[in-house]
């Protein structure tokens, strides 16, 4: 017998039936599906070629339909643009580009009418340059009390003509830039860990955490349900800013604490910003974007006290191999159950390579990939990933387009590229835009259904034959597949909630487990391998051939059973 996607799909659900399960749901966000929606690239409501808002609501009820919880919007604030909408000039104005707070607010309200929640980006580490703080404390110059709430600092050397301090940019350079006084003469530097139109707050100032509070109760007053919060590891450096004393600090990160990260003055932030949270009804939540050294570090900023979740950079990270899979998923849950919060799961986003396209390179190469590399392997071995991702105990995240199997476009030329980063020489790799492209929604048209003025970065020709329209009602696409998924982890108590699995033995390259009366198991291996029966098959990413024998499950394959 072959099987593949044997799960019936799930009926779409009125709008009432919808708002009546998130309503009875307690504790969702502990085994929610989280969509990310990178604003540009999702949907464009005016045809100028950008995504919006007014985009985004017109696809509210496809993101209904797939099944997630919530959705998460990446930076619609006014902003320059100088790193794709992290610079903020303005934190409660919406930025014409993507339309207004009205547009804003009846997103929200839409997307509740369909049940599913909103979740907004904060970027509390940085501003914009072109912030009335930052601007003011350019025209105050040295000593305003307007400087205190950014890093501004007297430059080394006899006439202050260099940085001081040795940090870098994670965008490449020195992390300082010195500025020109009103009078005209050179003077001050600034602290920037990220583009120079980034400056970094001074969290030391009371100002600062007086404002961020603002800003939050602002948005929960309009309805969001939470914050992802970006750079969550930076806000609080060092006393004192001392030197590193060493150069390629970026190739530390991830590995050692910097004087400018995870300093434990950021927890103290944290549990101020719970305290309002908790004064709102609805369980609204905090995301971190922390990188931390380790999964223990990352689950400081899930204490009880603090924030909710924390996304897991050591899985993303981890290769599609059986035994390394298995070590961060036991060091992952038993890193979270101490403090009693869910494990998350995540394999792309709008910074790194899409993992259609990371699992079709060879392992090694990390998380931002120039090469197209075998697109049929990395498409079977995606697919495979993402069942194991939703079989884990916690909360999963999805970001726009993996849903349709989409690899990263690794040939964009060099005219149309955006990312910052790229234009910096020696820091982050500028190569986001390839995940950064905007999703096909037709087969046909000037930019695939996604608007109606084509796309600020160009699509590929075959970007048709991925498209939601291509991909509906196909058995053995990849976005039936996931909304087969995501309809049998909503309809399974099994699947998402608890912290702990029932490992089973497999072969080598293989690992099974047991959550209840459902059965994983993923080959990671490139040849098929006969495994036992373990009762009905739920659902799996390529065909299963059950025999008397047991079941042959091929390569690269993830396999969902049920017991019971």
């Amino acid at each position: 017998m072959s099987q593949q996607h044997s799960a019936a799909p799930a009926p779409t659900p009125t709008a009432d039936a919808a708002v009546a399960i998130v309503a009875r749901r307690r504790d969702w966000w502990r085994d929610a599906v989280i969509y990310q929606v990178y604003p540009r690239s999702f949907a464009d409501g005016n045809g100028d070629g950008m995504g919006d808002l007014e985009g985004i609501r017109s696809r509210l009820p496809y993101l209904r339909d797939l099944g997630v919880d919530a959705v998460w919007l990446s930076p619609f604030y006014a902003s320059p643009q100088a790193d794709a909408g992290y610079d903020v000039a303005d934190y409660r104005a919406v930025d014409p580009m993507f339309g207004t707070l009205l547009d804003a607010d009846a997103l929200i309200r839409d997307a509740h009418g369909l049940g599913l929640r909103i979740i907004v980006d904060l970027v509390p580490n940085h501003s914009s340059d072109q912030h009335e703080w930052f601007k003011r404390a350019l025209a105050e110059g040295p000593g305003s009390p307007s400087r205190d709430r950014y890093h501004f600092r007297p430059g080394k050397g006899a006439n202050g003509e260099l940085p001081p301090n040795d940090w870098e940019s994670i965008f490449g350079g020195p992390a300082w830039t010195r500025v020109t006084e009103p009078d005209g003469t050179p003077g001050e530097w600034y602290l920037h860990l990220f583009a120079p139109e980034q400056p970094d707050f001074n969290w030391e100032h009371p100002a600062v955490g007086d404002e961020f509070r603002s800003i939050l109760r602002f948005w929960l007053d309009m309805g969001v349900d939470g914050f992802r919060i970006d750079v969550a590891h930076g806000m609080v450096k060092a006393e004192g800013l001392p030197d590193l004393g060493s150069h390629e600090q970026l190739k530390l990160l991830g590995n050692d604490v910097m004087p400018f990260f995870d300093q434990d003055g950021v927890h103290d932030i944290y549990r101020q910003w719970r305290l309002i949270l908790d004064e709102y009804s609805g369980e609204r939540i905090f995301v971190a974007e922390a990188w931390t050294p380790t999964v223990e570090r990352t689950a400081h900023y899930v204490r009880p006290d603090e924030l909710h979740q924390a996304f897991n950079f050591q899985y993303l990270g981890t290769h599609w191999d059986a035994e390394e899979l298995r070590t961060v998923i036991d060091r992952t849950l038993d890193a979270m159950r101490p403090v009693g919060a869910p494990a998350t799961w995540v394999l792309s986003n709008h910074d790194v390579t899409r993992h259609a396209t990371r699992f079709a390179n060879p392992a090694g190469l990390g998380t931002q990939i120039r090469l197209a590399g075998d697109r049929e392997l990395g498409l079977r071995r995606a697919r495979a990933a993402t069942l194991l991702m939703l079989a884990l105990p916690g909360s999963a995240y999805v970001y726009q387009g993996e849903e349709l199997g989409l690899p990263d476009v690794v040939d964009l030329p060099d005219e149309v590229r955006q990312d910052p980063a790229y234009f910096r020489g020696a820091g982050q790799d500028g190569f986001r835009d390839g995940c950064r492209v905007p999703i096909p929604w037709t087969r046909e048209g000037s930019s695939y259904g996604f608007g109606d003025g084509g796309s600020w970065l160009p699509q590929p020709a075959e970007w048709g034959g991925l498209s939601v329209e291509a991909q509906t009602g196909d058995p053995g696409s990849t976005l039936e597949l996931y909304r087969s998924a995501l309809a049998v982890r909503r309809d399974r108590a099994d699947l998402g909630a608890g912290d702990a699995v029932e490992w089973l033995g497999a072969p080598e390259g293989v690992f099974a487990f047991r959550r209840g009366e459902f059965v994983c198991v993923a080959n990671t291996t490139g040849e098929p391998v006969t495994t036992p029966v373990y009762g009905r098959v739920l659902l799996a990413s390529g065909e299963v051939e059950e025999t008397a024998g047991g079941a042959k499950v091929p390569a690269d394959t993830t396999v969902w059973w049920t017991t019971g």
